[in-house]
Order: structure tokens, then sequence, then C-alpha cells
């Protein structure tokens, strides 16, 4: 099977071929630990994810580095070149009167509970900057040695306009920028305009700040993966992942600086960038009151894995509108796989003689085509419920012969979708048993406004409720659910 991305460097669907032939070196930019993470953040990392799973479906042995942004990383980055605004760490500690360790410390053991939540399968290493300032710095002396990087006053910037291919990826040419809008600040230190920082002396309150050869101060943000990508990875790699907002100034940056440094191009060969999520058809963001959480998918009542499938109902370069609506058609698609997982396994332990085969071998090539296909999670996802309606037909009929295979097939396809397919073996107590009669009573006297109020009751106590024609199933939620 031929796996095939669009990359953003070249603007096309390309085969993908990597370096070593068993071997996929893999980075993606994680977490920035001063808040919790948004469900646009985890949008980008479940894509991560998603090739992840491909890759390994797909035969291959995967390298996969993903970050821990705990210091450098400015307020202003995401529009300037790394040289103004506050330490997006310190700022949190002051607001929370906590140190930066702690801030940091705190917000990154609360990604890791999400990733758990959302069934990411765990980098191979997962590096935090602060771990890595002795390699930044090594890094910034090659680049001031090999004429990248200049430094003045302790500050070190990146020249530019001393590597031709800048702007190659996002087409901010330097040519482009000088046409286009002015930085709203210039750092009195830098030699043009769109020079960006390695290294900023620090001021006598900057908190996070360590010994360097041109002053006591901090790396820039773009440094730190440059750096960790290859003291891990090797001067080249090939896939880098991140959302689009990432493309510039930030993967920009680090393509300069990784093959100033190196003197080996590409620094990437693949760069694989998720778009942007809407919330009812808006930029999220807190002013607006549409700035969601894992927490506040649970608060709704729904989990971590309804999250998961909505992804997948989207593209991963398609621009995605997160509703509640379409969050509960997610639920829907995910009970569906969950309800007929438990009806194939129950139908597979009856040992039912049937007489009608599904061709398991044609429908996990479907799905894994699809996926090799730039990550096609719709058509995957259209795929499988294809498959679960063509099983619960035949289950009805009690006409299915190859139960056990099906299954196996069901378990394969869940390898990369990553849900839960099972509830635990823990019984459902006796209170939550009697929560269900009720409702189903309610339902039957057509009382759906006690039926809805009995359902929130038994989601609010940990379980999910799923309305099937062979009646209510209810499922303990993971423990990372929960």
């Amino acid at each position: 099977m031929t796996l095939h991305l669009y990359n953003t460097l070249t603007k096309k669907k390309e085969v993908f071929v990597p370096c070593k032939d068993a071997t996929v070196t893999m980075y993606a930019c994680g977490p920035t630990v001063y808040n919790y993470a948004h469900i646009g953040n985890h949008k980008s990392f479940t894509t991560a994810d998603i090739l992840h799973r491909t890759l390994l479906a797909l035969g291959y042995k995967v390298q996969f580095v993903m970050n821990i942004t705990d210091v450098g990383h400015l307020t202003d980055d995401d529009i300037a070149q790394a040289d103004s605004g506050d330490d997006k760490i310190e700022a949190a500690a002051q607001r929370e009167g906590k140190t930066p360790q702690e801030i940091a410390h705190f917000y990154e053991d609360a990604f890791v509970r999400d990733a758990a939540r959302l069934h990411f399968l765990p980098p191979t290493v997962s590096p935090r900057a602060t771990e890595h300032i002795d390699d930044m710095i090594a890094m910034i002396q090659k680049l001031i040695d090999n004429g990248h990087a200049y430094e003045v006053n302790g500050n070190v910037f990146y020249d530019v306009t001393a590597f031709p291919r800048y702007g190659a990826l996002s087409g901010n040419t330097l040519e482009n920028l000088k046409v286009g809008a002015r930085l709203s600040e210039e750092h009195p230190d830098k030699r043009n305009q769109w020079d960006f920082a390695l290294w900023l002396k620090a001021p006598e309150n900057h908190i996070m700040k360590w010994s360097s050869p041109w002053s006591v101060g901090y790396p820039g943000w773009h440094i730190e993966c440059s750096a960790m990508s290859t003291r891990y990875l090797g001067d080249t790699i090939d896939i880098h992942l991140g959302g689009e907002d990432h493309v510039f100034p930030h993967h920009e940056a680090e393509i300069a600086q990784s093959e100033g440094a190196t003197q080996k191009h590409p620094f990437a060969r693949y760069w694989i960038h998720t778009r942007h999520m809407l919330v009812n058809g808006k930029k999220m963001a807190k002013s607006a009151g549409n700035f969601y959480t894992l927490a506040d998918i649970k608060e709704r009542g729904f989990s971590a894995e309804d999250l998961r499938i909505l992804y997948f109902l989207s593209h991963y370069r398609s621009q995605m509108n997160f509703t509640w609506d379409s969050l509960a058609q997610a639920r829907k698609n995910r009970m569906s796989i969950v309800t007929t997982a438990q009806r194939l396994r129950t139908y597979r332990d009856a040992q039912v003689i049937g007489t009608e085969t599904i061709d398991t071998q044609f429908i996990y090539s479907d799905f894994i085509t699809v996926l090799a296909d730039d990550l096609n999670t719709p058509q995957a996802i259209t795929v499988t419920l294809s498959f679960l309606s063509q099983v619960n037909a035949m289950i009805d009929a009690g006409t299915l012969a190859n139960a056990d295979e099906a299954y196996t097939l069901l378990e394969r396809m869940n390898d990369i979708l990553g849900i839960t397919l099972l509830p635990h073996d823990a019984p459902i107590p006796a209170e939550i048993l009697a929560l269900v009669r009720e409702r189903d009573a309610a339902r039957a006297r057509k009382d759906f406004a006690q039926s809805d109020a009995l359902r929130d009751r038994i989601i609010a106590a940990g379980y999910t409720v799923t309305d099937t024609p062979d009646g209510t199933h209810i499922t303990k939620n993971t423990p990372e659910e929960a």
C-alpha cells in the first residue's frame, strides 16, 4: 500500500518515501504549557496521531518526537519574530500566583491526561525545552559561525538575508514581506526587520534565564524545535507536523535555522499542516465565549472519544466547524461502533451457524486505502459505518457465518480509529439499572421530558446511553472519560 501525503512545501500531494526504508522519523510541535489545551489544539494533535497509527498499520516503524514548550514562547510570537511580548509561562505564573515551573508542570500533566483521554499513542520522546538549553546554545553558535546569525548587546538574531530559501514554505519571501505589512515594533538591535530572535538578553526581573556566551537570557521559541528535532531525529527528518498557524513564522524559521546550522537540505521532507477549527462558524476565542477544552466537552455529557470521532468526520486540511449538534452526531457514530462490537462479540460467542460471509479482506483494503490517500478520515468513517450496517443486518437475520473474522476486522480498523470497543467488565450498579428501567418506562409513555432528565442523571454518573432497535445499551465510560 502506497501512502500519499499533501506536502505544504511543494503544495501538492506526493508519494511518501521515507529516508530509511522501514523507519519513519516524525516531529510534531507540541503544546506550550501555560494553559489547558483547547479543542482546536487537539485537532492538530489528532492529525499527528492518525498519521502515526496509519504508518504503523502500513508496516513502518515510527520514531516520533513531540516537544513540550515550557519556556521562550512569547505572547507576540505568532505575529512577530520571536523578540517581543511576554513569556507565556511567566505571564501565567504571575496570573495564577505560582512559579513558572509549577505552571509548566501543572499544564503539562493536564495535557498528558488529555492525550490519554483522546487515546493518542505516546511519542517515542517528549522532550521539554528547558532540558535542552545547551543544545540550543550549541546550535546558535553554529549559526553564528556559519554566517547566519549575529549578536548585538547580548541578543542573537538570525539574519534572514543570509538564507536564500527563506519563504519557500509559506510564500513569505523577503520580497513579499517587504511589500506587506510591517511589524508593529522592531527590536532596535536587529539589522533587518524580519530577522528573528535566537537568544534574548533577559531583563533583571525575568525569572527563567540561563547563562550563555552572549548574555544571561533565554532562547527564542523557534530555535527550540530545531535543536530538539536535530538532537533526537538527526539533521533530516521525514515528516514535520503542526497547525496551519505554524507555517509562518515558526516553521519557516525552523527550516532556516536547521539548514543554516547543519548545512543539510532539506531539514524536513514532508510538511503536514492541520487547518484551523471554527466554532459555530466563528474563530475560537475566550472573548467570543466559544473557547472549549475537554472539561467543557465532559460537562456537556460527551466524551473525549466522541470528539475524536468528530475530528475524523472532517479532513485535516478542511475547515472544520465545531457545533454541539455535530458532536452529538459523532457520538452516535461512535456508539454505532461500540454497540456493534458488543453485538458481534455476543453473536460470535453464541457460535451461530450462518450462511453469509463478509469479505473482510476487501473491506480492510478499502479502509486502509482511503487512509493512505492523505489521511482521508471522513471516507474511512464511511467505510466503517457501511461495514457495521452490513454486520448488523446479518446479525438481525442470524446469517453471519464469519463473526470471528468480522470482529477481528473491527479490531484492526479500531487500531487506527482508537476508541474503546468494549465496556469494562465491572457490572452496571443496580441503581443505574433502575434509572434505565425508569427511563424506558418514561419513553414508552412518551414522557420525553422525564426520559431526558433520567438520561442526564445516567450520563452524569459516568455512563453512555445509546438507544438501539434492541433496546437501551449502557456502557461505563473509560477512566480517561471520567
